[in-house]
């Protein structure tokens, strides 16, 4: 048994243990109080869904806001255990992961640049759970813990939550403790060695204090076979606990503390072949005539064989961890929060980043270590006319990486030029070590509101503003290291020295900066008529400035350019016109929105030929825009049957962009000169421009149509006695295609997909829930990511997505 397996299953029967000592009538207390809980909530407010996204409880129907909401219910069923599968209820959400440091959460396109792993700079959706701010994507890529609720919030969020966010935000609200006993047990089994256990427990102390102690589990063998050491590789390995100690030592004051511990130990991350493209390196330079050279052949030529031969070790362990101290205090008219966090995040990482099976890079790992402390306070007010949040919001942080990237045997022959005799010499790059030593330091301060005025019973106008100060420092040394151990100062003038310093330069930089922003927004918002609410928003917003913290650009003269250190905030102008609906007794929900987004100083990946920049860095690019339209639908007409359809038509694209790296097929021939024209794309031993201008093309990681859709039955039965019903459930997503390079290149557009999920179960209301499902049921084929080998080669290598999945679960809530 694996031994993520053993921990499964004894912290899981530790749970359960938990949960049946419970007496006999506290259990029996415990469903009947949540279940009349649950009716009193049905009656107070029909079928609307409660949020908190303006930091107050509130329909979702009543705010002049584009929010998707997944309730537990709803994500355990569908089996959306991270925001990898929250994609697929999501159309707006983007998420795309070669490793958990290098992921991308992107909403409506925009957030990250794709594809670049930096700490130099900040994610465009925030990540918050229970008012917490996790600034470490990583966090993404864990399994959700005793989730009560998920609101995806769409368009820039600034004036009432603490970090600024261009793009949007994931507010993850948590099951809180309570002073009646209550709990919940979950086993999951399928295919591929699948199993997860999640237990909560949570229940009272004394009379003044409750606990609530909650456990996750997962683990699955991997999706792909190494040939080399007979591993599956793109394996699942996670735990998680998450503890909460509640005290309310009187009815207007409630502390409660959370501490939780999560850890991923997967055998992760590699890639498949997928194929080859023509660029503009001589042939004997291209993929095919290098591998030949070495008597190399990929294991499979199809991608869906599932089929790789990394030899380098390959390891994501990963450890995200903290504390939180919140306060909510009933003072005067209002209600004052406080919210006191630390985090912590250790990565120890190990890739392949050749994506072959020859040894050209051994090693290439950048293990880092994170400490995150925030402080929020909050005051609200909610009046007949008047409703406000003010706040204050602090953010400091620190990141310590140790980078080594290591060449290996068979790198000469493939990095040095066929012409140059050394390309021989397997001494010459075998052994080659860069050894990275970094850090960033990073202290944000803001003060936020905003204030809602009901101008009349209809009409209703929302200003918010955002002051912001932050400041960066950070620290890069490069020191570059021979086979035989001799380190290189990079004023060597020997020829093997040189063929060693085209791969690797030694460098130290230390760019910091500061800056200040002012931002607003305003939203105005009218009731049509009963239950249809329609509202405009114009923002003001901005991403904070970044630091290139992986090495500076250097010039024709191997000098590190010095005032490419920093990079400017980007400039967000938010246009966004909505209307929300219910209809049928409120039995059906239709809520539209529009929107258009432009960024100025758009932070990406960039050569600025003015700088005579040889290799890609961090900058800003001249400007971006997404626009599009979004729908969102359900109904349930009794309470036999629901159903949804959520679309999204995102049109993102690069406005103006004049120095973007080149695409492959217009990459790796000799830099055109004064008064020379570029080659055609792909021709080999060809002209290659020093950038390229690719405004008006794409942004990449978009579709320009996703969509969610599925539908539940059921009808009432009896089983192992007990009275409930047996339902069938489908849920389906499809995504057109979307570009997979930062620059579009023909090679790497992933095609558009669709996939569909079944479930079928029975439950009862007492709290069991048996149900087996299958995911991806016609086993398509698609990719989630394509990735273009080093050294413009042409190698296209990917990240197939999963196969049919099939299993079962049976839940149990006391």
């Amino acid at each position: 048994m694996h031994p993520s397996s053993i921990r499964t299953a004894l912290l899981l029967g530790a749970g359960l243990a938990a949960i049946t000592a419970l007496p006999a009538a506290a259990q029996e207390a415990a469903t009947d109080t949540a279940a009349a809980a649950a009716e009193e909530a049905q009656a107070d407010s029909g079928n609307d869904i409660i949020v908190t996204a303006r930091r107050r409880q509130e329909s979702a129907q009543d705010i002049p806001l584009a929010v998707s909401v997944l309730g537990a219910q709803q994500l355990d069923e569908t089996g959306a255990f991270n925001v990898n599968r929250l994609q697929q209820l999501a159309p707006t959400l983007q998420f795309y992961s070669s490793n958990p440091r290098n992921t991308a959460v992107n909403i409506r396109g925009l957030g990250v640049p794709f594809g670049l792993t930096s700490d130099g700079f900040e994610q465009g959706v925030g990540i918050y759970v229970d008012d917490v701010y996790y600034s470490r994507v990583a966090s993404a890529t864990f399994d959700f813990l005793d989730v009560a609720q998920i609101e995806v919030l769409r368009g820039p969020q600034g004036t009432l939550y603490g970090k600024n966010t261009t793009a949007g935000a994931i507010n993850i609200q948590t099951n809180q403790p309570t002073f009646a006993f209550e709990g919940r047990a979950e086993i999951s089994v399928g295919n591929y060695n699948f199993q997860q256990a999640r237990a909560a427990v949570s229940g009272p102390l004394s009379e003044k204090v409750a606990a609530r102690i909650a456990f996750s589990g997962t683990s699955r063998n991997g999706t792909i076979r190494n040939v080399v050491t007979g591993a599956d590789i793109q394996s699942l390995d996670n735990i998680g606990l998450r503890a909460q100690l509640l005290w309310e030592p009187t009815d207007s004051l409630k502390i409660k503390l959370v501490g939780d511990y999560n850890k991923q130990d997967a055998v992760c991350c590699g890639s498949v072949f997928v194929g080859t493209g023509a660029t503009q390196r001589p042939l004997n330079r291209q993929f095919a005539a290098l591998a030949a050279a070495q008597n190399y052949a990929p294991a499979s030529t199809n991608p869906f064989d599932r089929l790789t031969d990394l030899d380098s070790n390959l390891n994501a362990g990963n450890v995200i961890g903290g504390a939180a101290l919140k306060v909510t205090w009933d003072v005067g008219p209002g209600t004052f929060t406080s919210v006191t966090a630390w985090r912590t995040w250790d990565w120890k990482p190990e890739n392949d980043r050749d994506f072959t099976g020859l040894s050209i890079v051994r090693l290439s790992q950048n293990p880092s270590q994170q400490d995150q402390y925030t402080q929020e306070f909050r005051y609200a007010y909610s009046g007949e006319r008047f409703d406000f949040v003010l706040g204050a919001f602090a953010f400091d942080q620190r990141i310590d990486t140790q980078g080594t990237e290591q060449h290996g045997i068979a790198s000469s022959r493939w990095t040095i030029a066929p012409a140059n005799v050394l390309s021989n010499d397997p001494s010459v790059l075998n052994g080659l070590t860069a050894r990275n030593t970094q850090f960033l330091k990073s202290t944000s301060a803001a003060l936020f509101g905003q204030l809602s005025w009901k101008v009349t019973d209809a009409f209703t106008i929302q200003p918010g503003a955002r002051l912001n100060y932050d400041k960066k420092s950070g620290f890069y040394q490069r020191r570059v290291f021979t086979g035989a151990g001799v380190e290189l100062t990079g004023r060597e003038t020997d020829a093997r020295s040189r063929a060693q310093l085209a791969v690797f330069t030694p460098q130290e930089s230390a760019p910091s900066d500061t800056d200040w922003n002012l931002t607003y927004d305003l939203t105005a918002s009218y009731a049509l008529a009963p239950d249809v609410l329609a509202y405009g928003t114009y923002a003001r917003s901005f991403k904070t400035i970044g630091i290139n913290q992986n090495g500076l650009p250097t010039d024709s003269a191997g000098v590190p350019i010095a005032a490419a250190g920093t990079i400017r905030p980007e400039r967000v102008d938010h246009f966004e016109i909505g209307l929300k609906s219910q209809f049928w007794d409120r039995k059906a929900t239709l809520n539209l929105a529009a929107y258009r987004t432009e960024i100025r100083d758009y932070q990406a990946t960039v050569n600025n030929g003015q700088f005579g920049v040889l290799r890609g860095y961090l900058a800003n690019a001249g400007k971006v825009r997404a626009q599009g339209i979004e729908a969102d639908f359900s109904i349930r007409p009794s309470e036999r049957f629901t159903a949804y359809a959520n679309g999204a038509y995102t049109d993102a694209k690069y406005v103006r962009f004049t120095d973007a790296p080149c695409p492959p097929e217009l990459s790796g021939g000799t830099t055109v000169g004064a008064g020379q024209t570029p080659s055609a794309p792909g021709t080999p031993g060809g002209l290659s421009p020093a950038n390229c201008d690719i405004s008006g093309q794409r942004l990449p990681g978009v579709s320009k149509w996703a969509f969610s859709f599925g539908a539940e039955g059921n009808v009432p039965a009896s089983f192992l006695g007990q009275e409930g019903e047996v339902y069938l459930g489908y849920d389906g997503t499809y995504r057109s295609n979307f570009s997979s390079n930062p620059s579009p290149s023909a090679y790497t557009f992933v095609d558009g997909y669709s996939l569909s999920n079944f479930r079928l179960g029975f439950r009862t209301q007492g709290g069991l829930n048996i149900f087996g499902w299958v995911r991806n049921a016609f086993d398509e084929n698609y990719f989630e990511q394509l990735f273009v080998g080093p050294g413009n080669t042409g190698l296209i290598a990917g990240l197939p997505g999963d196969p049919r999945t099939w299993g079962g679960t049976i839940a149990v809530t006391f």
